[in-house]
C-alpha cells in the first residue's frame, strides 16, 4: 500500500523511536569498543559496519538491503543441508 502521509508527519510520528534506537546501536558499539582485544577480523562487526553505511544512503530500500547483509544466500539445497 502507498504511503500517503507527508514525511514531516511521519517523522512527527517516528523521531522519538528513531531517537531512542540510533542511541541504543551508539551504545552498543560504544561497549564493543571499550572491550578488550580486537574485533577487526570478526565478520559480524564488518555486517554491522556495512548495514551502519547503508543507513546513510539516501535510497529508499534500506530495509532491504540491511535485511539481505544479515541473511543467508539462498540455496536451492537448504533442505538437504537443515535435514529438513
Amino acid at each position: 500500500m502507498f504511503n500517503s502521509r507527508r514525511s514531516a508527519e511521519v517523522l512527527e510520528q517516528e523521531f522519538l523511536p528513531i531517537r531512542a534506537k540510533v542511541l541504543e546501536v551508539a551504545a552498543a558499539l560504544d561497549r564493543l569498543d571499550r572491550g578488550a582485544g580486537s574485533l577487526a577480523s570478526d565478520a559480524r562487526r564488518a555486517q554491522i559496519q556495512a548495514a551502519i553505511q547503508i543507513l546513510l544512503r539516501p535510497d529508499d530500500d534500506r530495509a532491504e538491503q540491511v535485511q539481505l547483509i544479515f541473511s543467508r544466500q539462498f540455496r536451492d539445497d537448504w533442505r538437504e543441508e537443515f535435514d529438513i
